[in-house]
């Protein structure tokens, strides 16, 4: 049986891990393998490794032709006793174009009684699949607050004309978290760029309300009409000496004794968290910064103050414009013949069919903003360097 399990694992691997080998037959026979594996076997956990197998090869795609026997096997196995079996064999059945499938999901969206997880990933489905229905759901979905989050991003997925009107009358109600998820929504689309820039004249939203790297996003997008109201997107590297000598004149060694890294540990939790891992914890868009120089005052200094000074190419910015007008940026964590998968700010992964790719350019930018330091404290700034030069795991602040 073992033996049987792994070469079931093995055959599943040859979609999710050879996709630029697969032409378009030998993907519908080996989806064809595996749909007939699956009506061959009836222990679940086996059953769920190969659909999440299946749906991790095929995750983003669209209109996917169902492979042969699917909708016999799919409707057996859509009457299973395992409830992770039945979500598993409908988002595959969305991929597959089954009409009654995204029906159901759309349904599960709206079922206040479902459980929340499987709720929000039939909501993530639908998006991927680009339903228009779904979009539709969006509004009544910000007034549920454990969903409010995704469906202000979920009007990035699917362009909606009601989006920016809906989502700035709401803008002063919510949380910061929420304010930065509108305006990171709102700067991925020209007509939602152009509602956002009205707000920001009209003082609806302030302009520090917008990050450097949004920024970035709407001069791509608007050009010289965002640029006339923002200013120039803030250039560090001019004069990064001067700014690297004002912050170790701060530093002193007497300042710096009564630096509290607890309360650092917080300050990077708020502002560097999302993107960098420190001590097993922490996102995955930029370097893990376990390993790296933070002895060194200069390197942190440097690369907080202009992090793109010198930027890897595989953390350079990729700004990618879709045919449907969306824009995002972030940086790529895989890429094959299909599909490319962006780290973001605002998502670990965003899968984008080549397809669906209107022009892709490579940023000499970071996705660091610049100046980070600038918008704390100088005690903050002692804080987060000193918890930045632990080389153990502190307790975090209360």
């Amino acid at each position: 049986m073992r033996r049987s399990f792994i070469y079931l694992i093995l055959i599943t691997s040859s979609i999710v891990c050879a996709p630029n080998q697969l032409n378009a037959v030998d993907e519908q026979e080996s989806l064809a393998l595996l749909v007939r594996t699956l009506d061959a076997i009836d222990d679940p956990a086996v059953q769920t490794v190969l659909l999440q197998g299946m749906l991790k090869g095929l995750d983003g795609r669209r209109d996917i032709p169902a492979p042969a026997a699917w909708n016999q096997v799919g409707a057996k196995l859509a009457k299973s006793d395992n409830a992770k079996v039945r979500e598993l064999v409908s988002r595959l059945s969305q991929i597959f174009g089954d009409e009654a499938a995204m029906q159901r999901a759309l349904a599960t969206v709206q079922d206040r009684s479902s459980q929340l997880d499987v709720r929000r990933r039939a909501l993530h489905s639908l998006l991927s699949q680009k339903n228009k229905s779904v979009s539709a759901l969006l509004e009544q979905l910000l007034d549920e607050p454990e969903l409010r989050l995704d469906a202000i991003r979920g009007y990035a997925a699917i362009q909606n004309e009601r989006a920016p009107e809906i989502l700035l009358r709401r803008y002063m109600q919510w949380t910061l978290q929420h304010r930065q998820a509108i305006i990171e929504t709102l700067a991925t689309r020209r007509k939602y760029a152009e509602s956002l820039l009205a707000a920001i004249i009209a003082e609806q939203i302030s302009q520090d309300d917008i990050p450097s790297h949004v920024a970035r996003s709407l001069s791509v997008i608007l050009g010289e009409s965002f640029i006339k109201v923002y200013g120039d997107v803030r250039q560090i590297s001019v004069d990064r000496t001067q700014q690297i000598n004002k912050y170790k004149a701060l530093l002193t060694s007497n300042a710096f004794a009564k630096a509290d890294a607890a309360k650092g540990r917080l300050i990077f939790k708020e502002t560097c968290a999302a993107c960098h891992v420190l001590y097993d914890a922490g996102g995955k868009i930029g370097p893990n910064l376990t390993g790296s120089n933070r002895a060194n005052l200069d390197y942190i200094l440097l690369n907080s103050i202009d992090p793109s000074y010198d930027v890897p190419l595989g953390y350079k910015m990729v700004i990618i414009q879709t045919v449907d007008g969306r824009v995002l940026n972030g940086v790529i964590a895989e890429e094959n013949a299909q599909r490319i998968i962006l780290k973001t700010v605002q998502q670990p992964t965003v899968v984008i069919l080549k397809s669906d790719i209107e022009a892709r350019k490579i940023s000499s930018k970071s996705m660091m903003p610049d100046g980070q330091l600038d918008k704390l404290k100088p005690q903050e700034v002692m804080n987060l360097i000193k918890y930045l030069q632990t080389t153990e795991q502190v307790e975090l602040a209360q």
